[in-house]
Order: C-alpha cells, then sequence, then structure tokens
C-alpha cells in the first residue's frame, strides 16, 4: 500500500500569501478539547478537503473560521495581515461563507426571504422591502446554481435536499471569496450533485477559495487540490490527492486500517415475516405500496431523492397518516400513530436527527433512555442509576464520543448525534429498525461500526428496512431492496439482481 505523500514535497505554490491562514487554533468546551494547536491554509481558486471522524473537530475548526465559536487560542491571517474573527459579522467582512451540514434556515419564511435574510432589498418607502427586486434577485441566484424552483415557495413544505439547495444559494448570494461547504451533497440526488460540482468549478475558475468537508472518497479525489485531515482535534497531516489513496487517508483519519467493503452474511432463509405493507397510500404522495420485511434480513428502500421513501417510512411509522391500504407487524394490524408503532417494536431513524430524532437540550443519557421509559421502568418509577447505566453502556457500544451521559446533545458532532438516534431504539428492545439515510454526514470508520450493528441486529432475530442514497450502501449491505419511482414500488430487487445498474434503470425508466 503506498504512503500518503506531504504535501509539501508535492505542491509549488506562488510566493503569494495564503488568502486565509489559521495558525495554532485552540478550542475547548467543558471536559473536552475540540481544537488543539490546528493550523490551516487555503489559497485562492482551491478546493482544500477537509477530512476526519465524527468528533475530530472539523465543523468545531469551521465554526471558528466564521466567527460562530471564539477560538481560546491562535491566529488568523487574511492575505497575510493578521486580522481578528470574533463574530459572524468580522467573517462575512473578510469574505467567507459556511454551508453547514445542519441547516440554518427559517422553516416558515420562502425561499427568497432566506437567501436575502437580513440583507433584503430597501424599498422606496423607509423600512420596506422591494419585494419584486427581492425576487428577481433570488431567481437570478438560483438560476445560476441551476436550481428551477419556485422563490416564493416556503421553506417548511421543501424536503431535504431542495433545503440543501436552498442553503448553497444563500451561501453563493453574498458573493464569497472563501466558501466552506460542510457535507454539501449528504442529502443531495446524482443530478443534483453533479450541479454542485459545476457549480463548485465555476467557483473556483473565479478564483473563489473552497473548504470542502466530506465523508465521500469519490468526492475527495473528484475535486481536491490538497487535503488536510484531523484526528482527536489534532491536524495530522496534508497531502496531495494524486499521491495518496482511499486507504491512506482512512488510516490517517482513524488511527487504523477500516474495511469498506462492509462485508456480511446475506440471509439465505430469512425468519417469519415481521412487516408486511400491502395497498398503502397517503397525502404526502405515495400511493399502492406493497412490501415485506422478515425477520433476519435487511431490506433496502432506494429510488432518486423525491421518489417517496421518505415518505414510505413516515407512513409505516404513524408519522404520517395513510389514506388506504393496511400495515401488519407481526400478524397484527396496526392502526395507529408512533406511539403504537413504538410500543409493537417498530423504531424510526429518521433523516432529520436534529427536529424529528433528539432532544437537544437534553442529556446524551436522557435521549438514550428516552423511547425505553415504558420498558425499563414498567412501574412509573424513575430509576436514575438504570438510566445511567443503560446510557452508558451503549455510549461504550457504539462509541459515542462525549465526555459523559451528562454532556448536553446538541454539543455532540453530527454523527454522534445519530449515534444516539439509533441507540436510544436498542434501549427499547424494537424488532424492525426503519433507517432512514443511517450514515448521512457520518465518517467512513462510524459507517463501518452502524452497518455491522445493523447486521448484529438482523441476526438476533430483529429486521431492518434502510433508506439511502448511496446505492452502493444498498447493494453492499442489503439482502434485497424496493425500488421506488414518483411514490410508487417500480420493481424489486433480488440479492442476485441487486446492482447500481438496476437500481438505475428501475428508479430513472418505465417498464
Amino acid at each position: 500500500m503506498s504512503a500518503a505523500m506531504p504535501i509539501d514535497a508535492t505542491l509549488s505554490r506562488s510566493d503569494a500569501p495564503p488568502l486565509l491562514e489559521l495558525r495554532g487554533i485552540c478550542k475547548a468546551f467543558p471536559g473536552v478539547k475540540v481544537l488543539d494547536e490546528v493550523s490551516f491554509a487555503v489559497w485562492p481558486g482551491e478546493v482544500h478537503m477537509l477530512l476526519g471522524e465524527n468528533g475530530a473537530g472539523k465543523s468545531s475548526l469551521m465554526k471558528v473560521l466564521c466567527g460562530a465559536y471564539h477560538a481560546d487560542a491562535g491566529e488568523f491571517f487574511h492575505r497575510g495581515e493578521k486580522v481578528a474573527i470574533t463574530s459572524s459579522a468580522d467573517a462575512k467582512r473578510l469574505g467567507i461563507a459556511v454551508i453547514f451540514q445542519e441547516f440554518s434556515l427559517v422553516p416558515y419564511l420562502d425561499i427568497a426571504q432566506n437567501i436575502f435574510l437580513g440583507r433584503e432589498p430597501k424599498g422606496r418607502v423607509p423600512g420596506t422591502v422591494d419585494r419584486r427586486k427581492l425576487y428577481r434577485d433570488a431567481r437570478r441566484v438560483l438560476e445560476n446554481i441551476g436550481f428551477d424552483i419556485d422563490p416564493s415557495a416556503i421553506v417548511a413544505k421543501l424536503g431535504v435536499a431542495q433545503q440543501q439547495m436552498v442553503e448553497i444559494a444563500k451561501a453563493v448570494s453574498q458573493n464569497a471569496r472563501i466558501l466552506v461547504m460542510d457535507e454539501p451533497t449528504a442529502a443531495l440526488s446524482d443530478r443534483e450533485t453533479e450541479l454542485l460540482f459545476a457549480l463548485i468549478r465555476r467557483l473556483k475558475a473565479d478564483g473563489v477559495a473552497i473548504v470542502y468537508i466530506s465523508h465521500r472518497m469519490a468526492e475527495v479525489f473528484a475535486l481536491g487540490d490538497r487535503i488536510s485531515v484531523l484526528r482527536d482535534g489534532r491536524r495530522v497531516g496534508e497531502v496531495d490527492p494524486a499521491r495518496t489513496t482511499p486507504d491512506d487517508l482512512i488510516r490517517m483519519m482513524v488511527g487504523r486500517a477500516v474495511d469498506m467493503t462492509y462485508p456480511r452474511t446475506f440471509a439465505e432463509k430469512p425468519g417469519k415475516t415481521l412487516l408486511e405493507v400491502k395497498g398503502l397510500s397517503a397525502s404526502s404522495g405515495i400511493a399502492d405500496i406493497d412490501l415485506v420485511v422478515r425477520e433476519g434480513e435487511i431490506v433496502g428502500l432506494c429510488g432518486l431523492v423525491g421518489s417517496g421513501r421518505t415518505e414510505v417510512a413516515r407512513a409505516i411509522f404513524g408519522a404520517d397518516p395513510s389514506s388506504a391500504g393496511k400495515i401488519v407487524f407481526d400478524g397484527r394490524e396496526k392502526t395507529g400513530g408512533p406511539d403504537e408503532a413504538a410500543r409493537l417494536g417498530v423504531a424510526l431513524i429518521p433523516e432529520s436527527r436534529k427536529s424529528e430524532g433528539l432532544a437537544l437540550m437534553r442529556s446524551v443519557g436522557d435521549n438514550l433512555v428516552l423511547s425505553a421509559l415504558h420498558k425499563l421502568f414498567p412501574a412509573g418509577l424513575f430509576e436514575p442509576r438504570r438510566a445511567t447505566r443503560v446510557a452508558d453502556d451503549l455510549i461504550a457500544k457504539l462509541r459515542i464520543v462525549t465526555p459523559s451521559a451528562r454532556q448536553t446533545v446538541a454539543f455532540l458532532s453530527g454523527g454522534n448525534q445519530q449515534k444516539v438516534v439509533i441507540g436510544k431504539w436498542l434501549a427499547a428492545g424494537a424488532r424492525l429498525f426503519i433507517f432512514d439515510e443511517p450514515t448521512r454526514g457520518i465518517d467512513v470508520g462510524a459507517k463501518a461500526e452502524i452497518f455491522a450493528l445493523i447486521d448484529r441486529l438482523v441476526a438476533g432475530g430483529a429486521a431492518a428496512l434502510m433508506i439511502s442514497s448511496e446505492q452502493a450502501e444498498i447493494c453492499h449491505v442489503c439482502d434485497r431492496a424496493y425500488v421506488m419511482r414518483e411514490g410508487r414500488i417500480a420493481g424489486e430487487l433480488a440479492r442476485t439482481e441487486l446492482t447500481e445498474e438496476n437500481i438505475v434503470r428501475l428508479g430513472m425508466h418505465h417498464g
């Protein structure tokens, strides 16, 4: 295996100073040091990839960069001159814009209002907004990034992928010279990803410096000019993409070799039917959904973004009411909402963990036992010691990076928050796990751990229905899969038929 080549030995730069340079940045929260003497620089017209496991410090570094966090120590230099970044206003003055993995949109404002929030064009009458110019400018920005949508659409009614495109439009509208993207393709379809890559290349040609955080190796090598790797709050190396390999980068990220093939023993003889859906329809746009999930198997639910995958998951769990059809769980017809689903042993790990999966201002421990209260304390008397034991066991089992179970869950990285969502259903003893994009925003090491965990669950007699936009995950992990198109099941693929080519064919074409 080739060794990663240090960047300084392979790339030459002009004598011009970096557009932005950070030196010796430190940041700590109670009980944990998230950044430890991190130095980082970016030049005009380059895409600088930033890699690391969840909790490595990537998002914290970007929050320091944009002024959301105040560094405890370290210096900032803009075009060679020392500057201060103590607020978001400082960052904006330096031309820094950030697209965070977790959206910062106002849900009940429309797209145009979100794009120009705080920068609205003034009307003729003092204190008013020139709405005609607002929507005209918003439409121009949306067209510039290839996003065909009405700028007057309310953000709350958009899907996750569409909201991501609004975030990108918002950043682009600021004419940023340093653009930070934190997992920008995590919720995008292949077509939307292509549009984003084309936009990045245009911005790069215009001299914009781009810092790009990603867990997708294909993106790292397709776009990156340089790669910096963080581990445990420190920068462990900077390498040239042309002189390294994915395996080299993974070893740098996690300090060990990671198997990315997600090997598992597929279910040759699955057990009894645990979930049967017949003719399920809902006002969310799905119709005539028929599917079966048996004990001991992982069943994929795939298709293009917007095909109705999440809507099926929500209807099965009872989060969205169904208008027709039947849902039968372990021989019993399910007619109620999420409370009934949870009592029966059905778990939903949602795509949007912050808004639907967590109580953000409660502790890690509280979140981990939240769905299991009726199981752990059937007499209705809460036992703090038992709750702490259960939470500590799950923290260790899932490798959740947190100083303790008492840490507020909002302060965890995105990947560790996702582990907490999964953990709360493990505590509840669920038998059917519906995973909606379970590895969204999760690093390669944690992906392997989560897939190994799902495998152990089904090997123990549980069942899983897994939604993923990454077709390779479906092909490598699932025993079989249903492919959706325009709110309906377009076809079912057996294990021997489960290829990316077949998924695309069913998801895009008729017949």
